[in-house]
């Protein structure tokens, strides 16, 4: 086998496996596009409200003191402010 032949099949096969890989993106952006179609037509898509917690809901009254749950509103404001406990 000469030089120039296994140039000349080398260069067939940059070429087939270049295409492959071309039809197999093609192929999978065609797919990806269809299933958001999908997903968008069946209103998937859409923003579900959070459910009501059940103790609201039937009227069930709080078991914590009031002063528990502002310290844990107070470190949480904190935690969100500076995202990390201060000492």
């Amino acid at each position: 086998m000469t030089i120039l032949k296994m140039l000349e099949q080398s260069a067939i096969l940059i070429l087939l496996g270049m295409a492959i890989v071309f039809a197999f993106l093609w192929i999978m952006i065609l797919c990806i596009t269809q299933v958001g179609r999908l997903v968008h037509s069946m209103g998937w898509d859409k923003n579900v409200p959070p459910p009501k917690p059940a103790a609201a809901a039937e009227g069930v009254q709080n078991t914590i003191p009031q002063e528990v749950i502002a310290a844990i509103m107070a470190g949480l404001t904190e935690y969100r402010k500076t995202g990390f406990p201060r000492e």
